[in-house]
């Protein structure tokens, strides 16, 4: 297999920390991610790569095992890399280079692989003939969903290795929640399972509505007139337009509740949480002289 560096790819120094790991990627899968370089060839290779370097270097154990044996370090089960390691293996691997080539230069140390592995690794690359079989990588990705598309079941297409992969995105998803796609992953070793996929949802702020939880907040605004002597306003909810009565003297700031037309509870059918309706009363302008002469004696009466 051709060696690819990882750090490379993510741009992150080979010391680099979990922490640095995650932010470059991130980046990188926001700009090279498919939904926003549609019908972008070496975008999705990019993106590929990004999500293939991520699921190695962020997981430790995987880590470890890729700076020392490269490209193959799937082939090797944790407990040869522990019966390596306690061997003294990590002082004979001096002249394999993690930057170019993936063969071992077996030299001094080609019969400890012998003894501790047996005929399975020759000529200074393994075969793994005896090895266990290894379930494939995991892959990660985000996917980013407009907090409205989210309110509804909403169908999408990934592309994964060259694969177009449909799936339903359930409505009520949370910002920050993870779908695992089972054996969409990478492929396993010597017969194993495919790895799974984790798509990490972002749910994207609206402009219009603030979500907490399940409950949503709305501001609607209503001229002076209805807020003194009360009517009817239609308030705009996910679900539709809804007719809300307005009380007499409603104060500016006053907060209604509208039950069961916030936003769905996840895997719950039918159940919803609540709309919360901040009234904002509109003062009016450009007033008539009539008009300030009626308000005048309303100040009045009111001062009486």
């Amino acid at each position: 297999m051709k060696y690819k560096d990882y750090y490379k790819i993510l741009g992150v120094d080979k010391n680099a920390t979990v922490d640095e790991i995650k932010k470059a990627y991130r980046k990188l899968a926001r700009k090279y991610h498919p939904d926003v370089n549609p019908d972008n060839k070496e975008a999705e290779r990019k993106f590929k790569e990004i999500n293939e370097a991520n699921e190695v270097l962020s997981d430790p154990k995987k880590r470890k095992k890729y700076d020392a044996y490269g490209m193959d370090w799937a082939k090797v089960s944790d407990e040869q890399h522990e019966a390596w390691n306690k061997a003294g293996g990590s002082g004979n691997k001096r002249q394999y280079q993690t930057g170019g080539t993936t063969d071992f230069d077996m030299g001094d140390f080609s019969d400890f692989f012998q003894s501790m592995f047996g005929g399975g690794f020759s000529s200074g690359r393994y075969t793994h003939h005896r090895s266990r079989s290894i379930k494939g990588q995991d892959y990660k990705a985000e996917m980013h969903l407009p907090l409205r598309m989210a309110y509804t079941d909403s169908k999408h297409t990934l592309t994964v290795n060259g694969k177009n992969i449909r799936i339903t995105i359930p409505a009520g998803i949370k910002d920050g929640q993870v779908i695992k796609l089972k054996g969409k992953g990478g492929p396993g070793v010597n017969g194993g399972e495919n790895g799974d996929l984790f798509i990490t949802i972002l749910v994207d702020a609206d402009p219009v509505y603030e979500r907490k939880g399940n409950d949503l907040y709305i501001s609607h605004s209503i001229d002076l007139y209805m807020a003194l002597l009360g009517g009817t306003t239609i308030v705009n909810t996910l679900a539709g337009n809804v007719r809300v009565k307005i009380k007499p003297e409603t104060q500016n700031g006053t907060t209604m509740r509208l039950k069961g037309k916030g936003f769905p509870v996840y895997r719950k059918k039918g159940q919803h949480g609540d709309l919360y309706v901040r009234i904002n009363v509109k003062l009016p302008t450009h007033l008539t002289e009539k008009e300030k002469e009626l308000i005048k004696e309303l100040a009045k009466l009111r001062s009486k």
